[in-house]
């Protein structure tokens, strides 16, 4: 009876550890919090992408609330969501973006063709500053407080259902 129990281990081992693997998958990964959720946004003091001889530095996202966007000219999703992004800002709300691992060039390409709903873009030519926020990819968009407070973390594109059951309830939340 023993020798038979023993047996029968692995088998249910096995099912346990199929399930969790099964559970995993079944997960989003695009639905995950940010660490730094109710943290303070990292420190920084970058150029903007606009003027290299400018430097901001985190008093930018001090004082009114600021939906800061991750982007790329190499991000097809960015190209997607840039339609939200200008009405967001044609509604009032101030975007500050974060041009993530890009030339400049490209950068301002890229806001030439697809408009640009940025106050100020601050340039992240190494993804330093991404890798602060812990950016795995773009886009990614954090809504900060007037305390320099992140209050949401957005992960992929921003549709149009987001701006409208999301993203404009959370910045009326924060203001």
């Amino acid at each position: 009876m023993k020798r038979r129990l023993l047996l029968l281990l692995p088998l249910v081992g096995f099912l346990l550890f199929s399930i969790f693997l099964y559970r995993g998958l079944a997960l989003d990964p695009s639905h995950r919090d940010s660490a730094l959720m109710a943290r303070e946004f990292p420190a920084f003091t970058y150029s903007t992408l606009e003027d290299p001889q400018r430097e901001v530095d985190l008093s930018l996202l001090k004082g009114e609330v600021t939906l800061v966007n991750v982007w790329g000219e190499w991000c097809p999703a960015c190209k997607q969501e840039m339609p939200q992004l200008l009405d967001l800002a044609d509604r009032g709300v101030r975007l500050v973006g974060i041009n993530y691992r890009d030339t400049r060039e490209k950068g301002l390409q890229f806001l030439e063709e697809f408009g640009n709903p940025f106050e100020l873009n601050i340039f992240d030519p190494d993804g330093d500053l991404g890798f602060d926020l812990g950016v795995y990819g773009a886009p990614e968009t954090f809504l900060v407080d007037r305390d320099g407070i992140i209050r949401y973390h957005h992960t992929g594109y921003i549709s149009p259902a987001d701006v409208r059951d999301v993203i404009l309830p959370e910045v009326e939340k924060w203001q």
